[in-house]
């Protein structure tokens, strides 16, 4: 016998050894308890993301066929997983709100923000500022925006300036006419007609 023959018989041997060693390997995979099973499952779910990026970010959100809002941004990214989805997006933010005939009622300018689709939230950081059609203004650090029931709300300070006054104060809860809102802490001087 040569010892080429000899090293071909070794290869064949240990290439049977291996593929029996791979076969025991899979088959005893699937020998995980159910519980095990989920384990593992909902492992892999919690280290399943996905995402997305946008520069230059134009999105409109529609509803019932109807424009509702449009936001533009420098750039976006989406994070999406079984237990939430949401957009960050970075500035200069612009985010237009639309009346039921599609004209423009509100705009919101800010240096970022975050969008929760599920809970249809926007979260605005940094220089937040309101301006609606009818001249009224708002400024803050932080505004959190629930889309649905079109109420806005900060803890932080705030700054409302109207055609006939202004006020400032700590904590806002309002609509985002900023005709009816409230101001928990107010300061400064408020004149009554």
């Amino acid at each position: 016998m040569q010892v080429t023959d000899i090293l071909e018989q070794h290869n064949n041997l240990f290439f049977l050894v291996l593929c029996l060693l791979i076969i025991a390997g899979i088959s005893s995979c699937g020998d995980l308890s159910q519980e095990e099973s989920q384990q593992v499952n909902d492992a892999l779910k919690d280290s399943l993301t996905s995402s997305t990026e946008t520069w230059d970010m134009d999105m409109e959100i529609m509803e019932d066929g109807q424009k509702k809002v449009r936001i533009w941004g420098s750039y976006a990214a989406t994070y999406a997983n079984d237990d939430q989805k949401e957009t960050r997006i970075k500035g200069p933010v612009t985010v237009h709100v639309f009346d039921s005939v599609g004209t423009v009622k509100t705009k919101v300018f800010s240096n970022r923000a975050v969008y929760k689709p599920e809970d249809t939230i926007f979260e605005l950081f940094g220089d937040v500022q309101v301006e609606t059609r009818d001249n009224r203004h708002l400024d803050s650090e932080y505004l959190e925006w629930n889309q649905s029931s079109n109420n806005i709300s900060t803890p932080k300070f705030v700054i409302i300036k109207t055609p006939t006054d202004s006020i400032a104060g700590t904590g806002f809860e309002g609509d985002t006419d900023l005709v009816d809102y409230t101001i928990k802490e107010p300061k400064g001087r408020v004149t009554v007609d």
